[in-house]
């Protein structure tokens, strides 16, 4: 008897069906979101032998004290930022999902991985679903790519790359891409919703059952997200995003889910002819350029993961020929530069909100903690009054509604890195200030500030003509 086949629509973001095409997906309310695909025949795992009603599982219930409570253990790939991002290295039986843009390096990243792997005498199965073997071997002749331990399969059915899986038996396997691999127990096209589903898990069960660690690479929508189902995202164990700013040759690779380790972490690498090199200094790199003695510019130690990155903010502040001001920033929430624009202005008495506000981060970062929020006041500040700051001096610290600077974490690592490349001041909220101020590193004087407007007259008089020194106040901890 044959299966009649059917259409059903199915949302990319969560993966819910409505028989018909809706505008606006009923589950996760996303809109644009559904897509047809074909629903005859066997649906994920129904062709496969299904346990009878009431068995009992496989494995029984354990108290805690009786598990095995084994630390996971990391194994170098032998790209060390490429490690920070996974916690340490390679978790055998672990699932990895890669996305980025297109062209970006996600598949030169891998094959450097992969190449560094089968130098170790561990064995890498390289799936090229969208390039052919010899294409590979172009890019790998490029990269220096040439270990015996490195094979490669042009293949795009689950079933044949399991089955070779199975018989090389690879310490990690790459998967390029998971929307090009399909498997033949679903009739739906390559892709889908249901294959992405069904081939990332059919995956996992592999790894999880072999201790191979699979990576797979994944495409991304125009708006950056990565594409397919939401359920992809929480299915693996680590997720890593590729980023890159454009004009800019360097990479990011930032860590946005990890079972294994810490999240937020940021791997940096830098583009040339030979492949991705890797950036051990990050802060160095950002701060290469940075002008001496320039209106509207301050380091903001920040922290990516459990690392400290020094970068530079800078900011614009110039009169308007709108009935409405601009507001642009790139690499900080708009929406929150709005309101620590209205602060200046209300508490720290600094005439902002008749200005076009632009803010930058150098290098092409994103910053994402509430700590950028004290830096970029005094941008701004710098900017609008035409007064640098310190060539010496940093910044950091979250601000409130009322103006008040509040503390954040990691102070002390990111004084310590400051001070690494030579910075002699540091300008911080009290509560910070008191926490580190017996361990903080020799060289660098804190500045304790409590409020916006403590923390500008701590710089500059303001109530002076344009041009006058620059100064720290009495707060300077000694």
């Amino acid at each position: 008897m044959t299966t009649k086949m059917r259409s059903v629509f199915a949302c990319t973001a969560c993966g819910a069906q409505s028989p018909k095409w809706l505008g606006r997906c009923p589950e996760c309310g996303k809109w644009s979101t559904l897509v047809e695909e074909t629903a005859g025949g066997a649906g994920p795992g129904e062709d496969r032998a299904r346990p009878a009603r009431g068995a009992a599982p496989r494995v029984p219930a354990r108290s805690l004290p009786e598990i095995d409570g084994a630390e996971v253990k990391h194994e170098p790939s032998g790209v060390d930022e490429f490690d920070r991002c996974l916690g340490g290295g390679l978790v055998p039986g672990s699932l990895v999902l890669l996305g980025g843009e297109p062209g970006i390096g996600k598949s030169t990243l891998m094959l450097q991985v992969s190449e560094e792997i089968a130098r170790s005498g561990r064995v890498v199965l390289y799936v090229s679903g969208e390039e052919s073997p010899g294409q590979l071997k172009l890019r790998a002749g490029r990269l220096g790519a040439r270990s015996a331990a490195l094979h490669v399969l042009g293949e795009t059915d689950l079933d044949a790359i399991l089955a070779e899986a199975a018989r090389l038996q690879p310490a990690a396997i790459v998967v390029d891409s998971v929307q090009v691999v399909h498997d033949q127990a679903l009739e739906s096209a390559s892709g889908t919703v249901s294959q992405v589903k069904q081939v990332a898990d059919r995956l996992l069960q592999f790894a999880k059952q072999s201790g191979t660690t699979v990576m797979l690479i994944g495409h991304v929508t125009k708006d950056g997200q990565l594409a397919g189902p939401r359920t992809l995202e929480h299915l693996v164990d680590v997720v890593l995003s590729f980023e890159c700013e454009a004009g800019h040759v360097h990479r990011l690779v930032r860590t946005q889910k990890n079972r294994f380790g810490p999240s937020g972490e940021v791997g940096v690498f830098e583009m040339r002819g030979d492949g991705l090199a890797q950036v051990p200094d990050a802060s160095r790199l950002f701060l290469s350029e940075r002008r001496s003695n320039a209106p509207g510019s301050v380091v903001f130690p920040s922290m990516e993961g459990t690392r400290p990155v020094l970068v530079e903010i800078q900011a614009l502040a110039v009169g308007t020929v709108m009935a409405q001001p601009r507001r642009m920033s790139l690499g900080i929430d708009n929406a929150r530069l709005c309101m620590l624009l209205a602060v200046l202005e209300r508490r720290g008495e600094q005439p902002v909100l008749d200005k076009d506000i632009f803010i930058n981060v150098a290098g092409g970062m994103k910053l994402r903690e509430t700590a950028a929020d004290l830096p970029v006041v005094l941008a701004v500040t710098s900017a609008a009054i035409g007064l640098p700051l310190p060539d010496d001096a940093c910044a950091f610290g979250e601000i409130g509604l009322s103006g008040e600077v509040r503390s954040v974490d990691r102070a002390l690592e990111r004084l310590r890195e400051a001070r690494g490349l030579g910075f002699e001041r540091c300008l911080l909220a009290s509560g910070n200030a008191e926490a580190v101020a017996s361990q903080r590193p020799p060289g660098i004087d804190i500045v304790e500030v409590s409020d916006v407007l403590s923390a500008i007259e701590s710089l500059w008089d303001t109530r002076t003509k344009p041009g006058a020194p620059t100064r720290i106040g009495p707060r300077l901890v000694k």
